[in-house]
């Protein structure tokens, strides 16, 4: 079904107090297009939706809701409503839910747990936004190395329906140390009496509890894993990260960075649900700085008043070659944040990076040159063609520069070279423009 389809259905369901008669419609339906669905009503109505599912569907749509709808579920149902469907989310979800209450509301939910599972949420709670150990699961499948085939199967069939995946296990010793790992389809295959240990993988891929979350995906990606498993400084394993996660984050990591690139920052909601002020904040400030920025480029067409009263043609000209130095920034930044951002290049790479900057904005710059010469020489002769054209030049060569050194520079001193793209180097190309553009016009025409 799809889904405005589905949500006009719900709408009917509600208006007319049948939301039973939905039950069987619901089975043949996805969590998450249910939850897309769900999300468009108000909290209450969510409820009632999901009051119609099983106890196991509950807790799996609930987990597929955004982040606001979740809290103010959290928040607005009884603890004896809440509690089931807690206990039947992962690990993970339920961590990052807790994360989002408020310490009273935290300690209201706590209780509705049992031991073993309010310890697990305290720990994986406790571990800092953005590193492996706060998007980690704890549900993973463990061996022990002098187990049978035979026993290691019997193992994972009774723990299959509490574990995010068993495709993937993980040998670990008695001090819980990570040692191994094998898939299922080696156990399937393997010969009854053999021991783990003797079919296992030795030093397994693995991550660190504080590694940054960018790099877990990474690793998932490069060694195409299921699953990558997390220990501590002790080795001991605390945790996985699923490729489904890993994709989360990867598509988080490109959102924050795409917002950065518009010299935004990290949002901590949807565009669609972000409110008003919480927009306002988040570009306010920059745009701000770069009015001030800008303002050196009215200076410099300010210094430069004597030689465009005398050409007023030059003017002409100007947004086109401004523009073109923008551009060409952006294009340069854009791609030097995302080789950073991926491991392409590194730090000490930017003086190789730089030479062929130089060579293919050269190219570029003569190509325009040679493009907007005629245009020139139409508009203003010869003298202007020949000014327009080697501006062209060195504007889009000192935007490239300056778009593909910034995310150095920034990334040089910790900080994000995202935030070097867009409004931002576009501003300071345009000053490089405008300046660069009317000093050659005033050189060459003897003013």
């Amino acid at each position: 079904m799809e889904l405005p389809v589905l949500i006009n259905t719900i709408r009917l369901a509600l208006e007319s107090d049948s939301l039973y008669e939905l039950r069987e419609q619901f089975e043949d339906i996805h969590p998450a297009d249910l939850a897309a669905a769900f999300s468009e009503f108000e909290p209450q109505s969510v409820w009632e939706l999901l009051s119609t599912l099983p106890r196991a569907e509950q807790a799996e749509v609930f987990g597929y809701l955004p982040p606001e709808t979740q809290v103010t579920l959290a928040i607005s149902i009884s603890r004896r409503k809440l509690s089931p469907i807690i206990r039947q989310m992962s690990s993970d979800e339920r961590a990052d839910l807790f994360n989002r209450l408020t310490e009273e509301q935290q300690e209201t939910l706590l209780p509705a747990l049992a031991q073993a599972e309010r310890e697990d949420l305290r720990l994986l709670s406790s571990y800092e936004e953005g590193t492996a150990g706060a998007v980690m699961t704890s549900d993973y499948a463990s061996l022990a190395p002098d187990l049978t085939v035979r026993e290691a199967l019997e193992v994972l069939r009774k723990e299959a329906p509490d574990k995010e995946t068993i495709y993937q296990s993980y040998v670990v010793d008695k001090e819980r140390r990570l040692i191994g790992v094998i898939s299922l389809k080696e156990l399937i295959l393997a010969p009854v009496g053999m021991q783990i240990h003797e079919l296992m993988t030795y030093e397994p891929i693995f991550g660190q509890v504080d590694m940054p979350q960018e790099e877990v995906s990474v690793l998932i990606s490069k060694y195409d894993l299921l699953a990558l498993p997390i220990v501590n400084q002790d080795m001991q394993l605390v945790g996985i990260v699923t490729y489904d996660d890993a994709m989360d984050v990867a598509a988080e990591e490109a959102t924050e960075d795409f917002h950065k690139t518009a010299t935004i920052g990290k949002l901590d909601s949807s565009v669609k649900d972000a409110a008003i002020n919480l927009l306002y904040r988040k570009r306010v400030g920059w745009l701000v700085l770069l009015v001030f920025g800008n303002l050196f480029s009215g200076a410099g067409i300010a210094y430069y008043e004597d030689t465009i009263a005398s050409y007023l043609v030059l003017l002409f000209f100007l947004p086109l070659l401004i523009a073109s130095s923008g551009n060409a920034g952006a294009q340069a930044g854009t791609l030097m944040v995302r080789a950073l951002a991926t491991g392409d290049v590194a730090l000490k790479d930017w003086g190789r990076m730089l030479g062929r900057e130089v060579v293919i904005s050269t190219l570029l710059g003569v190509t325009m040159a040679l493009a907007v010469a005629s245009i020139g020489w139409w508009r203003g002769g010869y003298d202007i063609a020949l000014v327009v054209a080697a501006t062209m030049t060195l504007v889009v060569i000192a935007g490239s520069l300056i778009g593909m050194s910034l995310p150095f520079l920034l990334s040089r001193f910790n900080m994000d070279p995202a935030t070097a793209s867009g409004p931002l180097i576009t501003s300071i190309a345009d000053v490089a423009g405008v300046m660069i553009y009317f000093s050659i016009a005033t050189w060459y025409l003897g003013l």
